[in-house]
C-alpha cells in the first residue's frame, strides 16, 4: 500500500516527529511505501495570495509545491495527517495546504456549476487518519473548545469529500505525562500502524 503522510512540526525534537518516526516504522513492517511532505522541510508557504484565488478559481494550481504535492496525492492509497494542536487549532501551514492543496482540480471536482456538491478526484484514497497532540485535557478540547479538529477536518474538509474511512488519534497533556507514559504511546502507534 502507499502511504502520504503530510507532517507539519517545525521543532525536530517535538512528540509529533517522535510519533512520525513510529508510523513510520509500523508503516516499515509490512514494506508498505511512504512518501512523506515535510511541510516545514520544504518551506511551505501557506498564504492564499491573490493569484492563488483566481488558480482556484479556474482549478488549476500555480504553486509548483502544491503541483509537485498533487502528484504525489495520486499515487496515495491512504492519507496520514501529524501536526500539533496550537491555540486549538492546527498550525498555519497545514491550514495552508488544507487551503492550497485540497483544491478544485485537485482533490475535488464540482458536479456542475450550479451545483455545489462535491465530487472526490483521488480515487484511490482508502483512508484518513489524522494525528495530533495538545497540552489541553481531553473533555476541556471536547466540552469548551468544541473539538474543533473533529468538527473542521475530520468533518468540515474530508467527510465533505466523501472519505469515509476517517480516525482522529490525539494525545492529550503531552507536556505534562511521564516519559514512560508517552513511550507507551509511541509503542502503541507503531503496532496500530505494524498492522497496516
Amino acid at each position: 500500500m502507499n502511504y502520504l503522510i503530510i507532517f507539519n512540526h517545525p521543532y525536530k525534537f517535538s512528540f509529533c516527529n517522535a510519533i512520525l518516526e513510529s508510523v513510520k516504522k509500523g508503516l516499515g513492517v509490512n514494506n508498505n511505501i511512504v512518501d512523506i511532505i515535510h511541510l516545514d522541510n520544504d518551506e511551505f508557504n501557506p498564504v492564499m495570495t491573490a493569484n492563488d484565488l483566481k488558480a482556484f478559481r479556474e482549478k488549476k494550481p500555480i504553486c509548483e509545491k502544491v503541483i509537485d504535492y498533487k502528484l504525489r496525492l495520486e499515487k496515495a492509497d491512504h492519507l496520514i495527517f501529524i501536526f500539533p494542536i496550537w491555540w486549538e487549532v492546527m498550525p498555519a501551514m497545514m491550514k495552508g495546504f488544507i487551503d492550497k492543496v485540497i483544491f478544485p482540480g485537485i482533490v475535488y471536482d464540482y458536479s456542475n456549476i450550479e451545483n455545489t456538491r462535491m465530487k472526490p478526484l483521488l480515487d484511490k484514497i482508502k483512508s484518513v487518519t489524522v494525528i495530533t497532540t495538545m497540552n489541553t485535557p481531553k473533555i476541556f478540547y471536547k466540552w469548551i473548545f468544541g473539538n474543533a479538529i473533529q468538527k473542521v477536518l475530520l468533518r468540515g474538509t474530508f467527510w465533505k469529500l466523501g472519505y469515509k474511512n476517517r480516525k482522529w488519534i490525539s494525545f492529550y497533556k503531552v507536556k505534562s505525562v511521564s516519559i514512560k507514559k508517552r513511550e507507551k504511546w509511541l509503542k502503541n502507534i507503531e503496532m496500530e500502524f505494524g498492522k497496516k
